[in-house]
């Protein structure tokens, strides 16, 4: 019967190179960890500043104005029969960035993806600030018929990419739906250009030049498209963060031609009492019995 004579402390082969390869290797290992370049720690990167917590500005007046950090929230509607295949709840728009990138690198590829999620505490990827067109109008009323931009720092300092969308070819569309997609980017130009259109088309025409009110239901209108903000809940998107709803540009009307909820949007703004959670959030509390009255905020007249 053979044996095996050798021990492992025997060296054969081409060891010496092999043991240097080995060092090499360990050495290339504990620089790239000094200098942070490891894939995993580029990863954490780009997660911690996509998860950094913010804070939503805070409407005193309870309209929108120019400057204000807010989340677009797509309100909880169900969709008939077909409801159980839908992702239910309030839905935020979120950015996604390309999920192999983000593995590999803790920078974002533009241009950046969005999507629908349950991501309702405000963080990085899901807060956006109200930007004037052509001056700066910080602390201006918004109104409904004026163009905006609508900016996200994705929880970086010194970033700003804008909400943008332009008219689907075969290359550039929406992935399941095969709509006019909607995308992040760095640059200002007139297809990152938005308008607030009040929801009841038959007052539409009244409202036209009206405040924009926070924390209630609009539309969203691309400027150079003329399509509206939506989100389709029946068609999942795998992201970096999960299963989330897709979202695009166009415009879903009903037989009375009205738009359909898929449509419908908030502007959502900070809660005074915490800084962590929003205002329907704070209208979802039980109000505690102290005697006194709430006022009504719907039956304050328009500016």
């Amino acid at each position: 019967m053979a044996q095996n004579l050798y021990s492992s402390g025997v060296r054969m082969g081409n060891w010496n190179e092999d043991a240097y390869l080995e060092e090499e290797r360990m050495k290339d290992f504990l620089e790239k960890r000094e200098q942070g370049k490891l894939l995993i720690q580029r990863n954490r990167r780009l997660k911690m500043h996509l998860l950094r917590p913010m804070q939503l500005s805070i409407s005193e007046d309870g309209y929108i104005h120019y400057g204000d950090q807010v989340m677009l929230v797509n309100p909880d509607h169900s969709e008939g029969e077909e409801a159980s295949a839908f992702l239910g709840g309030d839905l935020n728009l979120c950015m996604t960035p390309d999920e192999i990138q983000a593995y590999l690198s803790d920078k974002l590829e533009l241009p950046c993806g969005l999507s629908a999620a349950h991501t309702l505490v405000p963080v990085g990827r899901n807060t956006f600030v109200v930007l004037s067109i052509g001056g700066d109008a910080t602390g201006q009323v918004l109104r409904y018929g004026q163009d905006f931009c609508l900016g996200i720092t994705a929880g970086f300092d010194n970033k700003m990419l804008y909400l943008s969308s332009d008219h689907k070819t075969l290359l550039r569309s929406a992935k399941k739906s095969w709509l006019q997609e909607v995308h992040l980017t760095d640059e200002v130009s007139h297809l990152a250009r938005w308008q607030a259109t009040f929801l009841n088309p038959q007052l539409r025409l009244e409202h036209e030049g009206f405040p924009v009110r926070a924390n209630e239901k609009l539309l969203l209108y691309h400027c150079h498209t003329n399509r509206g903000l939506a989100v389709h809940r029946q068609l999942f998107l795998r992201t970096y963060f999960g299963k989330e709803a897709e979202v695009a540009a166009h415009t879903h009307l009903d037989s009375h031609r009205a738009e359909k909820p898929k449509n419908y949007w908030m502007l959502v703004t900070g809660n005074p009492r915490n800084a962590s959670s929003t205002m329907p959030a704070l209208q979802r509390q039980p109000v505690e019995d102290t005697g006194t009255v709430e006022p009504d905020v719907t039956c304050q007249a328009h500016v």
